[in-house]
């Protein structure tokens, strides 16, 4: 069973207007303890994120007034940055987002691959926001019952009545004989994409070995 961020996201969208104030910013993310806002328009869509790091540079720009001859195009969408005060003005653009139907295991490597630590989460029709997927929901898949992880393992063998499954605290262990060799590495790369597996311990045993071994280069 494919997890979906319908299934772990959080019901609440984090979000401020466009031209919600600094302070309006700072507000909502103490309120609900986050380190991000989701910034949509008037029809409630997404069109940008202020995160913390967006406005602490009010404090680390060091150019408030002068602007300096040379300088980046980063420098100056940063001094720009700096200087405002509004959403609009604060906010990293566009906004990365997902949708309800979004495999768990595409967000978290979103996530990652970004270095973000929430999406929005909007209508895959309206485009509007419709909750919020932080870290910490992502991480729930970890903390699955094992009776529902061994199913889906289970359900990813062949022939689940020639192989003895037990999960302990998302780690686990698979025991039985395959023909081949290869078929192990398979087996064991299959139980490892199964969302919520911890670890795969294999004590599989196989009755040939398919597996060619390459002598290293001289």
């Amino acid at each position: 069973m494919s997890i979906e961020v319908k299934d772990v996201m959080g019901r609440v969208a984090i979000a401020v207007l466009e031209d919600a104030s600094f302070a309006d910013i700072v507000a909502a993310m103490k309120r609900y303890a986050v380190g991000a806002v989701t910034v949509v328009d008037a029809d409630q869509r997404p069109v940008g994120v202020v995160s913390e790091d967006d406005l602490l540079l009010k404090e680390a720009d060091p150019v408030r007034s002068a602007v300096p001859m040379f300088e980046s195009r980063r420098q100056r969408h940063e001094h720009e940055k700096a200087a405002g005060v509004r959403a609009a003005q604060l906010m990293t653009s566009p906004a990365i987002t997902v949708t309800p139907g979004t495999p768990v295991r595409d967000a978290a490597r979103l996530m990652h691959a970004r270095r973000i630590k929430q999406l929005p989460v909007i209508d895959v029709v309206t485009g509007r926001i419709v909750g919020t997927l932080h870290q910490h929901d992502v991480l729930r898949v970890f903390t699955r019952p094992a009776a529902e992880l061994e199913a889906d393992v289970k359900a990813v063998l062949a022939d689940p009545g020639a192989f003895t499954v037990e999960v302990d605290r998302g780690v686990v262990t698979i025991s039985g004989r395959v023909q081949w060799s290869s078929q192990r590495i398979t087996l064991v790369e299959a139980i490892r994409a199964v969302e919520g597996v911890v670890d795969v311990k294999a004590q599989i045993t196989a009755g040939q070995d398919d597996l060619v071994i390459v002598p290293p280069l001289l």
